[in-house]
């Protein structure tokens, strides 16, 4: 099995190591070093990970992230490239696979597309494909505050229906799979996606709060 998750672990990590520690990111508030300190407290501290859903827990969270984020670079790297705990289920491939693979393609490109330099990555056929599947799998979470109804279509692998017209008609999104991969998941501004309706209908679409967020 190719480890798509784990490729995209690793090459975040040789960008994080060569960019520094200082450097912006799309996540709000967050340079290099916080957005690695995010993926250490995700793969293993739980207990802050609570922070993220338990309003009171939230700054324990931040603090401790922040303590993480401010400790010795190399090291925090380091820790990420190393993955989750063998008693974190996600150390399992199949498991890191299906939990993971958005998740650091995602902040791989929060990474790249935050510098001013940036130019789109050439994926291959494989990782559009697994990108396609995942995004099925959750577009309608993703999209879920949309007042409008959603068409994806990725040229070469498909269309998907993600939600039924709510407030205003359907816009249809067109795009490679891994654009539309940032598009549902709110990095907009930086999507290579090609939006297709009404003009009200395309407007209300972004104006709309989409992703886990």
């Amino acid at each position: 099995m190719t480890r798509h998750a784990q490729s995209e672990r690793l090459l975040l990590c040789d960008d994080l190591d060569r960019l520094g520690p200082d450097r912006p990111t799309l996540c709000e508030g967050w340079q290099t070093r916080d957005l690695a300190a995010h993926i250490v407290v995700r793969d293993g501290r739980p207990d802050l990970s609570l922070g993220r859903v338990v309003p009171f827990l939230a700054g324990h969270l931040e603090r401790e992230q922040r303590r993480i984020a401010n400790g010795d670079y190399a090291a925090l790297v380091d820790r990420v490239r190393r993955g989750a705990p063998v008693w974190n289920p996600m150390s399992q491939p199949k498991v890191d696979e299906v939990t993971n693979l958005v998740e650091f393609f995602v902040h791989h490109e929060d990474v790249l597309r935050a510098q001013p330099d940036w130019t789109p990555r050439e994926l291959s056929p494989q990782l559009e494909g697994k990108l396609w599947a995942a995004l099925r799998r959750t577009a309608r979470l993703m999209f879920r505050r949309s007042a409008t109804g959603i068409v994806l279509i990725a040229e070469g692998h498909g269309r998907h229906a993600a939600k039924l017209p709510d407030e205003h008609g359907t816009v249809i999104l067109r795009g490679a799979p891994g654009e539309l991969v940032l598009y549902a998941y709110g990095r907009t501004s930086v999507a290579r996606v090609e939006l297709e309706g009404d003009a009200d209908d395309i407007a209300a679409l972004q104006g709309a709060q989409l992703g886990l967020s």
